[in-house]
């Protein structure tokens, strides 16, 4: 798409988002964050695969998991989430509710639930909370 098209489609959707849903307008958002830092949309992924995600983190909790400390976030990208953990770890600078976050890592499937274990991450500026 070429980038008129692009800032054309964002700014259709700025206008709508006047009279439509806070959640859809930043979920919409934020499929474009997913698509400008080149990564795949959580619905898309499968068990197993290496993958790198972008959305907002919903939750954090401190979770132990077999007497380890344990840190869980919920990733929300506008289409589905994904639990992050990350594993021997009770809190980490910058990651909170509301922080955007580019990850990498290999999604799992647990009980029906996408999982990522230890992923690698980068704190992004937020793109849909402005």
């Amino acid at each position: 798409m070429g980038s008129g098209v692009k800032a054309a489609e964002k700014f259709r959707r700025a206008l709508r988002g006047f009279a439509g849903d806070r959640d859809e307008r930043d979920a919409e958002v934020l499929q474009d964050g997913v698509a400008d830092c080149g990564a795949r949309s959580i619905t898309g992924c499968h068990d197993r695969e290496m993958v790198t995600l972008f959305g907002t983190l919903r939750t954090i909790t401190f979770s132990p998991r077999g007497g380890v400390p344990a840190l869980e976030g919920e990733l929300f990208d506008g289409t589905g989430t994904v639990t992050l953990i990350w594993l021997g770890r009770r809190r980490i600078a910058g990651i909170h509710p509301g922080t955007d976050l580019i990850v990498s890592g290999r999604i799992g499937v647990v009980d029906g639930n996408r999982v990522m274990f230890n992923p690698r991450y980068e704190l992004r500026p937020s793109v849909a909370h402005g």
